[in-house]
């Protein structure tokens, strides 16, 4: 019993630490951080919004922005140069990362179709193809997906403790008339970032 105490405990004090990280990592970087994310955003529901097309063109562009992404939050994450170029960069590796998006979804979607809490087993499960993608682009996507998988074991529980924490820093930014998004959602990449490294070094 209080080893399983203990491992709560260990989990939820790893997060705070990652998340303290994340937000020392932003320090001064706020700027470019909330500048690329809104471009980002901008792009991708411009997109959807297209008559007609919409919900094909934000299909068709949402993985390589999301690799983008995937690559600056890391730059950021590692304090190395981030620059808002690299929200295109994905596009360098298109076929990639649409692929990756449209398995990861295909999954996702086929797991949550059998009840909701396999859905979000396997959203956390492949939460970290597009960081594994990232850090190596010529794997292609059946493997970053099978990379991430394995990566999460033992760590799923770690992540959704995580994100109920950004949960509730939402509800948070709902009563700031949603002004607090500028902020929060680059911060939730970044501590995603700082897990996938975190994780990464325990394999």
């Amino acid at each position: 019993m209080q080893s399983q105490i203990k491992g709560i405990y260990d989990i939820r004090t790893e997060n705070a630490v990652l998340m303290s990280r994340a937000k020392d990592t932003l320090k001064g970087k706020w700027g470019l951080a909330i500048g690329t994310f809104l471009i980002y955003l901008l792009i991708t529901s411009s997109a959807s919004a297209l008559p007609k097309v919409g919900s094909l063109a934000s299909l068709i562009i949402n993985g390589p922005f999301v690799l983008g992404i995937s690559i600056f939050s890391l730059s950021l994450a590692r304090n190395r140069e981030a620059k808002v170029e690299q929200l295109f960069e994905g596009f360098t590796f298109f076929v990639s990362a649409l692929y990756t998006y449209l398995l990861m979804i295909l999954f996702i979607v086929l797991w949550t179709l059998l009840l909701i809490i396999p859905g979000i087993i396997a959203g956390l499960s492949y939460s970290m193809s597009f960081f594994i993608l990232a850090d190596n682009p010529s794997i292609g996507a059946i493997d970053a997906l099978r990379k991430s998988k394995p990566m999460m074991n033992g760590y799923k529980l770690k992540l959704f403790h995580m994100c109920l924490r950004f949960f509730g820093l939402a509800i948070l930014c709902i009563l700031t008339l949603g002004i607090g998004f500028f902020w929060l959602i680059p911060y939730t990449h970044i501590c995603f970032a700082k897990f996938y490294d975190n994780v990464k070094r325990s394999e």
